[in-house]
This record gives C-alpha cells, structure tokens and sequence, in this order.
C-alpha cells in the first residue's frame, strides 16, 4: 500500500468521528453542559469542547507548539454553542487534512517531533505516528461523549457511531 494511501485512509477515518460527533453535539441542549458523571471527571461541556479541539490541538501539539500556545489555542476554540462546537471541529479537521496532505512521503513517514509534555529523555514522533494518534484521541473522547448522552438519557445508539 503506498504512502498516501494509507494517509488518505487515517483521514478518511478521522472524518468519521468529526462527522458522527458533530451529530451526537446536535442531541446536546445547554441545559444538558453542566453534566459530570462523577467530580473527577470533565462536565458534558468540557468533554465537548475538548473533543471538537482534537484535530486543530493534535496538529499544534506535533508542530512542537509551546504548552501556552496550546492553552491560548483551546481559549480561542472554546465554544458554548453546538453548533459553533461541530464547525470548531469541522474546520480543525481540514486545515489538519491541508497540513497533512501538504507533507512530502518522507516528511510524513521520518519527520520526527516532540511535544512540549514529552520529558527529555523520550523520542518524539512521526509525522505519520502523529496522524494515527490524533485518529485514536478523536475516537477514545467521541466515545466518552456519546456514553455521557447516553448517562443523560438520550435517544442515541450504535447507528449514531457510524
């Protein structure tokens, strides 16, 4: 398989959780935000503005962005509507794609980078690796959302996820 293939099909997947999540956003109501399952955990808000973060705090994070960039970037995405939630989202999704999609293969496959919480003594990762964990983070936090709908008795299901 080649290289921009494979790059295609982790996009591809990713697409999935941004569209499917932007639906389940769609099922929240602002009564619904101030929802925490216990104290330790992020209250429905919280879990929601994190999620739709991923693509464009993902791609900050495998650019070697400082941790008060990142900060001042999660501040400026942060939203309390859903709406404004799905397109945060949506368009951290293609300017990840453009970013992406702009690499050479070799960039893609031996560009290594470290983010900022890394210690010193641990490797960074691929550009490639970078892409697969932004596809699994997106995944794992789309997952608990749904089970905090789910908690909140929404009408959701399996068919929602695909």
């Amino acid at each position: 398989m080649s290289t921009p293939k494979l790059r295609d099909m982790l996009l591809s997947e990713l697409y999935i959780a941004v569209r499917t999540a932007k639906e389940l956003l769609k099922k929240v109501t602002e009564e619904d935000f101030s929802y925490q399952p216990n104290e330790k955990m992020r209250t429905l808000l919280e879990q929601a503005n994190h999620l739709v973060q991923i693509p464009f705090v993902d791609v900050a994070i495998g650019q070697e962005k400082t941790e008060a960039e990142i900060r001042q970037l999660e501040k400026d995405l942060y939203s309390t509507d859903v709406i404004k939630l799905g397109e945060v989202m949506e368009k951290g999704f293609h300017e990840l794609k453009a970013y992406y999609e702009s690499l050479s293969e070799e960039d893609f496959l031996e560009k290594v980078t470290k983010p900022f919480y890394f210690s010193p003594d641990m490797e960074g990762h691929t550009q490639a690796k970078w892409l697969i964990e932004t596809t699994t983070h997106a995944f794992h936090h789309r997952g608990q959302f749904f089970n905090y709908l789910k908690e909140l008795g929404k009408d959701v299901s399996m068919f929602d996820l695909y």
